[in-house]
Order: C-alpha cells, then sequence, then structure tokens
C-alpha cells in the first residue's frame, strides 16, 4: 500500500510498503479521508515530535474509514468488517496517577497512532478499545475526520468554562480558532475573533463570529484589537502558538477574566508577564492539551449534530502522491485550512 514516511525535516517520502500483520486486539481500517493539520506542519518543519513522532515514521493523525480487517480477540459483539469508524489519535493507559484523576490527557503513557497519509491503517488494541467510535451511516467520513482536532478544542472550551453571555477573544483564526468560534457560538456567547487572511476571516464571519478583527501582519496586536472593538472580553483563547501572542492576550482579557494559552510554542520558548497587571485584575491563566475519551464522544456528537462540518474548514483537495509538494506549499505560506488527502488515487 502507498503511504506517507516522515524521514526527518521537511522531508516526507511516499513509499509502498506491506501492510502490518495485526496483533490479537487489534484493527485495520480503509482510509476514506485524511485531513491536514497544523500540529502536522510543524511535525514537518521541525522533523520530529518528542512525544508524538521519530523519524523514520509514518505520518498523519486525522482519519476516518471503515473496518477492513480483524485481529484476532475481538469479541463478536464488537466490531465487524465494513463498520464506518473514526479513530483518535492516542488513547490513555488508564491506570496512571493522572488518569485516576480523570485527566487522561495528561495520561503518563499515552499511546499515539500516526499514519492518517496512507491507504489503510492499523488501529492497536488500546486504541480499539477506548477510542474507536462508530459513525452514524449518514455521518460523511470527511466530517468525522475532524473529531481530533475539535476534541481538543471541546477540552478546552471544558477547561475555559465558557458558558452563555460571556464575551469572548479568540485570537487566531485556523482550524482551531474557527472551532472555538463555532463552539462558543453554540453555548451562546459573543465572539469577536482577531485573526489573518481574508478568506479565514470570511469563515470565521459564517460560523457566527460578532465582530472580526483583521491583525494585518501581526504586529501591534493589542492595539489593533482596541482601536476596533470596545469590547470587555471575558475570556481571551489564544489559538496561535507565539510567545507574542501568549503575551499579548493577558492584555486583552477585563479583570477578573480568563486567558487560554492553547497554542502550543515551540519547545523551549518563554515568555514575559507583568506581575502587577496578572495581581491586581485577579486573572485566571490556564493551558489547555489534547483530550480525553470523554472529549473525543463529544466531538463527534457535535459533527453528527451538525454543529460543525467539514465544509466550513476543508477548502482544498489533494492526492496522496502530492503530500510532500503540499507539505512544501504549506511551510511557505500556504493559508488553505484544511486539506482533503485523497488516499485511494
Amino acid at each position: 500500500m502507498k503511504v506517507a514516511i516522515l524521514h526527518g525535516r521537511e522531508n516526507i517520502q511516499i513509499e509502498d510498503v506491506a501492510p502490518a500483520v495485526l496483533n490479537p486486539g487489534e484493527v485495520r481500517i480503509r482510509i476514506e479521508a485524511a485531513l491536514t493539520c497544523g500540529t502536522d506542519l510543524k511535525v514537518f518543519k521541525r522533523g520530529y515530535h518528542a512525544r508524538m513522532i521519530v523519524p523514520p515514521a509514518v505520518f498523519g493523525h486525522e482519519l476516518a474509514g471503515t473496518i477492513s480487517e480483524l485481529g484476532e480477540g475481538i469479541p463478536e459483539s464488537g466490531w465487524k468488517l465494513g463498520d464506518r469508524v473514526v479513530v483518535a489519535n492516542s488513547a490513555p493507559c488508564g491506570a496512571c496517577f493522572h488518569c485516576r484523576a480523570g485527566q487522561e490527557n495528561l495520561c503518563e503513557d499515552l499511546l499515539f497512532l500516526n499514519g492518517a497519509y496512507a491507504e489503510s491503517i492499523a488501529v492497536p488494541a488500546r486504541l480499539a478499545q477506548k477510542n474507536l467510535l462508530r459513525l452514524k451511516p449518514e455521518t460523511h467520513f470527511r466530517d468525522a475526520a475532524l473529531v481530533e482536532p475539535l476534541a481538543c478544542v471541546v477540552q478546552g472550551v471544558r477547561d475555559s468554562q465558557l458558558d452563555a453571555g460571556q464575551n469572548v477573544l479568540v485570537i487566531g483564526a485556523g482550524p482551531i480558532g474557527l472551532m472555538f468560534v463555532a463552539l462558543a457560538k453554540n453555548l451562546g456567547c459573543q465572539v469577536a475573533v482577531a485573526g489573518r487572511h481574508s478568506a479565514r476571516l470570511a469563515a470565521a464571519r459564517r460560523l457566527g463570529a460578532d465582530e472580526i478583527i483583521d491583525i494585518g501582519d501581526g504586529g501591534g496586536l493589542v492595539t489593533r484589537v482596541r482601536e476596533n472593538t470596545r469590547t470587555h472580553f471575558d475570556a481571551v483563547i489564544e489559538a496561535v502558538g507565539q510567545p507574542t501572542v501568549w503575551e499579548a492576550a493577558v492584555h486583552l482579557v477585563r479583570k477578573g477574566g480568563m486567558v487560554n494559552f492553547f497554542g502550543g510554542c515551540p519547545y523551549g520558548a518563554s515568555i514575559t508577564l507583568d506581575t502587577t497587571l496578572l495581581h491586581y485584575s485577579n486573572l485566571t491563566l490556564l493551558a489547555s492539551f489534547h483530550h480525553t475519551p470523554r472529549t473525543i464522544r463529544q466531538a463527534l456528537a457535535f459533527i453528527e449534530a451538525g454543529v460543525i462540518r467539514s465544509a466550513e474548514f476543508i477548502d482544498g483537495e489533494c492526492p496522496l502522491t502530492r503530500l510532500p509538494e503540499l507539505f512544501q506549499s504549506m511551510a511557505a505560506g500556504n493559508h488553505a485550512v484544511k486539506t482533503l488527502i485523497r488516499v485511494h488515487e
């Protein structure tokens, strides 16, 4: 089968490999939809991810498809060939301190799954048990493939305790920022988006954003936002992942408000915060990471209820054979939101 292999920094190769023999409890999925992701772009640029992927390794982690093979030990009442499914990109151990405390996203032994950019993928037994979900007959694969990033956003919304009537500022209009817009609006929040690129800002408007703030080249972010809105924000979501934007976020929330540093910065990055501002404004600062089995299921529920639709996020398609060129264009500044990878051409 054809599969994308990450060999290092900005080095993806499409190779023909034999499908792995399934171990007991594993399932094989014929991939029907695979999507690009900002995390994959970061990994492509850096050549690795210390926790998720060490090259050479199969690449990609947002997918949905049908079960094409079952390993030994699958209960007769469980999965069947042809079942339409979505699988998360990780599963917790269920036994460590954090899992027992209900913080499975912080599991000390998260088992990660990569290999979405391929014709099929073997799903380890732990993932098959904990984070493999059946789709409704009417659910499109390209919609279901959004489950993993959406589950991370569901975790962020939960951590932030967003609620109806709050004024929320989302900084960043990429896929994650747009998902925050959709979920915050679904909760009944008033939402402003500060971001760049007309297509992404137009998507934010379609998803219900009440205010759109074009920040241009990103310089002077605090001034640009203040000049374009008089809203006092109860919550600010940083969905960019840049230290300068983390620093700006604390200047844009009201006294007593909350900032969620959701966007992951480059490894080793640091920021400077005004302790007087934090203390006397009584700010709450937090950072959300990853997802849990609970938020994976909540994400699929949002998708199957129509709250999140792939049409608002997927704005391009690409055959698997052209994936290396696609990532080169993304690294060079391609502003697509998400691209559907056609793995069977």
